[in-house]
């Protein structure tokens, strides 16, 4: 039974996911900073006949992904599929904003912690249990919001929604894609980039037009393709510019 780890997997479009995985056959691992939380969430998939369970994971705190790869060595010996979903949006409450000239530095600082350096280091301590899989596949979840060309396109649909820590990070994000997809080229293991929508969750906020049930759908076909598209940002199935 192939094993997936999600992080901020307790709820939203992270609980979906694991359902979705849980559904088509995966042991799902539900990275959550609370534990009460993350074991709610584990349990009500195994309520359903699932198998689940919760790792502690808190983006801030590094010592958690040592451990969290320690818990998967000693169980399952192997990774099959991380999924790098938790994310944050702290500078507004508002997306139709421009905060580049007002977000202070210590949430632009945390937002990347969280959103990119976070997930960096965690798939650099989880990459030799993914490398055991022989059909690995790392899947980051981005943005339309983290595309360059759109932000830079009077009339896109993006153009007015410059909420700076949270797009830029994401970028940032798209970039270690690409990157890590290079790096990992002659292995079994993929690398996906993820726009999910918008969707209706507490980051998403008001407005947002799809439920997490089906944001997560087309990104567990993905996970499941036998040779899924890399090095692109995708919006079901289809890329997304710059």
């Amino acid at each position: 039974m192939p094993v997936a780890l999600i992080t901020g997997g307790n709820r939203g479009l992270g609980f979906a996911l694991a359902r979705e995985l849980a559904e088509r056959g995966f042991t799902v691992l539900i990275g959550a900073r609370d534990a009460a939380r993350g074991q709610q969430a584990a349990d009500t998939l195994r309520a359903a006949g699932h198998q689940a369970d919760w790792l502690e994971l808190d983006l801030e705190r590094p010592e958690t992904f040592a451990a969290a790869a320690d818990a998967i060595t000693a169980r399952f010996g192997v990774l099959d599929v991380l999924v790098n979903n938790a994310g944050v949006m702290l500078e507004s409450s508002e997306w139709n904003v421009n905060t580049t000239s007002t977000i202070p530095p210590d949430v632009l600082r945390r937002t990347f912690q969280i959103n990119f350096f976070g997930a960096v280091e965690l798939t650099q301590r989880l990459l030799p249990l993914l490398l055991r899989s022989s059909n690995g596949r790392i899947v980051n979840v981005s943005t339309i919001l983290a595309s360059l060309e759109l932000h830079a396109t009077p009339g896109s649909n993006t153009y007015e929604t410059k909420t700076f820590g949270y797009n830029s990070s994401k970028t940032a994000l798209n970039a270690f894609t690409v990157h890590l997809a290079h790096a990992l080229r002659s292995t079994s293991v993929k690398v996906i980039g993820v726009h999910p929508g918008w969707v209706k969750t507490e980051l998403g906020g008001k407005g947002a037009l799809i439920t997490p049930e089906q944001a997560a759908r087309p990104i567990a076909e993905l996970i499941v393709a036998p040779d899924p598209p890399t090095v692109v940002v995708l919006f079901r199935g289809k890329p997304l510019p710059w």
